[in-house]
């Protein structure tokens, strides 16, 4: 089990801004349909500003600065991972599909014995 604690919004202040910041978002959206005789750039547009507009009143919050250092740490740990080379990537993929194969074969095998046992000698049902 996990000892993480959840953080929850404890100011109003920031209750507030997280609040503005969803209401941005949606209003946005909102635009985009409400926009819809308008060329597509336009209503794109009125999404992206929601965004913009979203996420800049969340990085005003507290949960906001804490989500966006959260953001920022993950992206420096992914830029810390060792990628698989081209022929790595390759030859596992090759290696899965080997086994995939076999064990197909296995199944195919086991079903049809386990379906001669049972039908021809048991049951008889077959002649």
């Amino acid at each position: 089990m996990s000892n993480q604690t959840v953080e929850t919004v404890s100011s109003g202040a920031d209750r507030a801004k997280v609040v503005l910041a969803i209401a941005a978002v949606v209003a946005g959206v909102v635009g985009f349909y409400l926009l819809g005789q308008q060329p597509t750039i336009v209503r794109v547009g009125a999404v992206l500003a929601g965004l913009l507009v979203g996420a800049g009143i969340a990085w005003m919050s507290g949960p906001g600065q804490r989500f966006f250092a959260f953001a920022k740490d993950s992206w420096a740990e992914v830029r810390r991972v060792v990628w698989p080379t081209r022929k790595e990537t390759t030859q596992v993929t090759l290696i899965v599909f080997a086994f995939v194969v076999a064990m197909a074969l296995f199944l195919w095998l086991v079903d049809k014995s386990l379906e001669w046992a049972l039908y021809d000698l048991i049951l008889g049902w077959r002649a």
